[in-house]
């Protein structure tokens, strides 16, 4: 089952050069089990892995490697206008949002080109364009690592928040993720609240948008701004937008009036860590092996040969650049692993 000193360079989205000291692909719940066992008697730490897509592994990887690999898309309930649809984790996230455009489902185009495997998509509450995974989630299965047996956690027990879940903090280690469930509609209705993805649907002509519209220009609008991780190693947006107190949202708007960001809930606001970060004049500086990507400044890339700590030096300057400017402390969005 286990593979010795695998390579983990094609594994990772940023294209780090990584090994693990044991790596195991799963398929089957018993399979699981068993390499829960190796685990716990020899004493390993675990990193479950899915697509690398919202993680930065160091050079070495000890003790274990696991990549849940449980394929297949099935519609488990079909009533009038809604379906739950059940998903492996271990299938792509991108590629099972087209099938479900293919098969008339609505709701979560808007998270389109997102990279990686569905079971990671729960755990850091993946969002987009104004839509968050938690709008459509149903439920999960997962493997309960204390009680040793699958479980089923609804909606609420996974206390989705903004890029966060029970997953990734109160129960971190705790649940394997097995296969997660959606509830969506076959009608569609349009999520237009983020401007850029308005202006470029309406936009194109006076007839209503349809999903295959939304679908394809969320798709432009990211490949436009975000490069593909096979072509330039990247984990996406680096740094959470950060979410700050009415006043002081006011104070920077009337000291830079081009400050981007919307209200998030009562006396909140949601700043945009691009722009941020962009106005700190980051965006196209190069770091030794990596950089800060010229097409979008919340994009931290691996320039071919970098390496963790280069990105780590890369991203602590920019940290302590926006507070300084900003007064604002920015949140690492990918883990680190070992941390």
């Amino acid at each position: 089952m286990w593979e010795k000193e695998f390579n983990l360079t094609d594994r990772n989205s940023f294209g780090f050069n990584v090994k693990a000291e044991n790596y195991a692909a799963i398929t089957q719940i018993d399979t699981l089990e068993s390499a829960l066992a190796d685990i716990a008697e020899n004493n390993w730490p675990l990193l479950v892995l899915g697509g690398g897509s919202n993680l930065v592994l160091r050079q070495y990887i000890p003790g274990a490697v696991i990549s849940i690999a449980n394929m297949g898309i099935k519609v488990l309930a079909d009533d009038e206008d809604l379906a739950i649809v059940e998903v492996g984790a271990g299938e792509n996230w991108h590629h099972f949002i087209g099938h479900l455009l293919e098969m008339g489902l609505h709701g979560l185009e808007n998270l389109a080109l997102i990279p990686g495997n569905v079971g990671a998509a729960p755990v850091q509450n993946i969002g987009a364009y104004g839509v968050e995974l938690a709008d459509c989630f149903h439920s999960l299965t997962a493997y309960d690592r204390q009680t040793q047996s699958l479980v089923q956690l609804s909606l609420d027990e996974c206390d989705f928040g903004y890029r966060d879940s029970i997953f990734k903090s109160a129960e971190q280690g705790r649940y394997i993720i097995w296969n997660v469930r959606f509830k969506l509609s076959s009608v569609f209705v349009p999520r237009l609240g983020y401007k850029a993805l308005a202006d470029y649907v309406l936009g194109k002509d006076n007839a209503p948008p349809t999903a295959h519209d939304v679908y394809k220009a969320v798709c432009d609008i990211r490949s436009s701004k975000l490069p593909v991780p096979t072509e330039i190693g990247n984990a996406g947006s680096f740094f959470e937008n950060p979410v700050v107190a009415e006043k002081q949202y006011f104070e920077l708007k009337d000291k830079y009036p081009n400050l981007v960001g919307h209200k998030d809930s009562a006396g909140l606001y949601k700043l945009a860590a691009g722009w941020l970060i962009d106005q700190a004049g980051w965006k196209g500086y190069v770091h030794a092996g990596v950089g800060v990507y010229d097409k979008q400044a919340l994009v931290l890339v691996n320039r071919g040969k970098g390496t963790v700590d280069e990105l780590t030096e890369l991203s602590e300057m920019i940290f302590d650049s926006v507070k300084q400017k900003f007064g604002i402390s920015l949140c690492i969005e990918p883990r680190f692993y070992p941390a």
